[in-house]
């Protein structure tokens, strides 16, 4: 993978760069980002950087032997350790290499949930297990086999338990010559202080809309309005980005749904209701927070748009039609207790509360607060 597949994190890969030609590499890199931010794939891209033999001026050449076998992750002196769902069969990253390589290849942008559906160990705990820390040490005794760096990758350090994580200080203070940690992680308040004070670490920013909706037309051929929604339903994650797309235009379209229970809110008829909920319920957790997410976004930007800064609102098509006809009903005097309400189902849904009765519920304060105005 390359540098410039990386969709936006022109900071992060500036500074990268600059390192290597600055020879002020450190042996021990954090890369901190939310799930989606693509710092897994930038690790691999950095590793491929550094491992390349024709080096361009800010990315690796793609094209050397270096380049084809880190590209396919197969490299000598790449190493890899990721969480497992220890069990008999399973005790270290080496156990599922092969799956790994399969389904980073597959989504570079791959979420610890993702990694662990596909194993269909979705209900287990993933954990780096201490064994995996004596295998570091192992590996990274040896000679490398290129005569260039060894690159030690560990995605997801957090979910290495106490005895592992301390097992591990020793050799990140005092790594091999040549040798190079780069720990990918999404939640850095989880590691231990020490592994911290020890590693230098990147922050990665969150993705702007405009970033992903190029990253999508160009990457999928997908029509601007679709590129669009998926970038404005994300979260900023290129990950629920690529997952929107994959989905049906039905579902990836939340704004005949919204419509209907504005509808509901606005002018309450109980059959109705039940009907809407009933369908509501059989979509999935997922879906049910993504169009509570949707709703929270078209609440702000109806407050924008009322407040004259319709340059700001994001919206195109059918769904700015709808956006200028509802605007009138989203007023100062509502739009926090709605934000409230939709946020709190959003939290309840997390926890696995019985969505029939949430959205029974929304729909009834939504009517008290909508007919406020």
């Amino acid at each position: 993978m390359l540098l410039r597949d990386i969709v936006g994190q022109k900071e992060v890969k500036d500074r990268l760069i600059k390192m290597v030609n600055e020879n002020r590499l450190p042996h021990a890199l954090l890369l901190t980002g939310y799930e989606g931010s693509g710092n897994l794939g930038t690790a691999m891209a950095f590793a491929q950087y550094l491992f390349c033999s024709n080096k361009q001026n800010n990315d690796a050449c793609g094209e050397c032997p270096s380049c084809q076998k880190t590209n396919k992750l197969v490299h000598p002196d790449l190493h890899l350790v990721f969480p497992i769902a220890k069990s008999k069969d399973v005790k270290s990253s080496a156990d599922l290499i092969k799956e790994f390589r399969e389904a980073f290849l597959e989504n570079p942008y791959l979420s610890l949930n993702d990694w662990f559906e596909g194993l269909d160990a979705e209900n287990k705990q993933p954990i780096i297990p201490v064994e995996e820390s004596g295998n570091i040490i192992r590996e990274l005794s040896y000679t490398s086999y290129e005569g260039l760096y060894k690159i030690m990758i560990i995605w997801q350090p957090e979910k290495m338990n106490t005895e592992a994580a301390n097992k591990l200080l020793k050799v990140l203070e005092e790594p091999p010559e040549q040798t190079i940690f780069i720990l990918v992680c999404n939640n850095p308040d989880q590691l231990l202080a020490t592994i911290i004070s020890r590693v230098q670490q990147i922050p990665f920013l969150r993705l702007q809309e405009a970033e992903i909706k190029e990253a999508l037309v160009k990457k999928f051929g997908v029509t601007e309005e679709n590129a669009q929604q998926a970038a404005f339903l994300c979260d900023s994650s290129f990950n629920e980005a690529i997952k929107l797309l994959t989905q049906s235009d039905e579902q990836l379209s939340f704004l005949q749904h919204f419509q209907s229970f504005m509808r509901l809110a606005l002018k309450f008829d109980c059959d109705k209701a039940l009907q809407w909920i009933d369908q509501n319920a059989t979509t999935g957790r997922e879906k049910q927070k993504q169009f509570l997410q949707y709703g929270l976004e078209i609440f702000r930007d109806c407050l924008m748009y009322n407040f004259g800064s319709r340059d700001l609102v994001r919206l195109s098509g059918n769904e700015k039609q709808f956006l200028e006809k509802f605007a009138p009903f989203i007023t100062q005097r509502n739009y926090e207790m709605l934000v409230e309400e939709f946020n709190s189902n959003c939290y309840y849904i997390e926890r696995n509360a019985n969505p029939k009765i949430l959205f029974m519920d929304l729909l009834l304060k939504t009517n008290e607060l909508i007919n406020k105005r």
